[in-house]
């Protein structure tokens, strides 16, 4: 069984860039463990996101099954998450 392929939105990069070295080391570990079938927790709030923890930091992405990708869209703290969904 082949896993998810992983994209990143255009504002991925501002996100990331901002982190420290020991949370990105921390993110890509959790990216590459998206790529398999693991299970998803859906954002409640009827928005089309997938949210993974890492601690007090969100991971936020969306996934396409038919083309068996993963658009990896938003990480930060918990005050920039919510920040970013609006919330």
């Amino acid at each position: 069984m082949t896993g998810y392929e992983i994209l990143f939105d255009p504002k991925w990069d501002g996100c990331f860039s901002r982190l420290d070295r020991s949370m990105k080391k921390r993110v890509m570990k959790k990216i590459l463990q998206l790529e398999g079938e693991v299970p998803s927790r859906h954002l409640k709030q009827g928005l089309q996101y997938y949210v993974a923890k890492m601690g007090q930091y969100r991971l936020c992405y969306k996934i396409d099954k038919e083309k068996k990708t993963k658009i990896l869209c938003f990480v930060g703290d918990h005050k920039e998450y919510e920040k970013w969904l609006g919330i």
